[in-house]
């Protein structure tokens, strides 16, 4: 009788994995963590944790086509805020969590 239910059991917990793996993921949070190459994923900094540290944020902003960055600091949203150059005028920029380079 042991034996019948052990394997009663043992057959059960195997159904249940395999129905759990037949099932789809889900498809995650919408605004993603990292932004595409092309764009930003906002037109405004997102509020986050901020694990860029001061010299990549500076990259963000150098490939996005700015000049003469200034000193940035993060502020307590995580955002990195500065100033910078671009097409001869001096504007102020960010770079939130997600990579986001927006000018204010």
């Amino acid at each position: 009788m042991h034996k019948a239910a052990l394997l009663a059991c043992t057959l059960a917990a195997a159904i249940s994995a395999s129905y759990a793996f037949a099932q789809s993921a889900q498809t995650g949070p919408q605004n993603q963590a990292i932004k595409s190459e092309d764009s930003n994923n906002s037109s405004m900094p997102v509020k986050g944790a901020n694990s860029f540290t001061q010299s990549e944020a500076k990259s963000h902003i150098s490939d996005k086509g700015y000049t003469n960055i200034g000193t940035l600091h993060k502020d307590s949203n995580g955002v990195w805020r500065g100033t910078a150059s671009k097409d001869g005028k001096r504007v102020h920029v960010t770079v939130d969590y997600q990579g986001n380079v927006n000018a204010e």
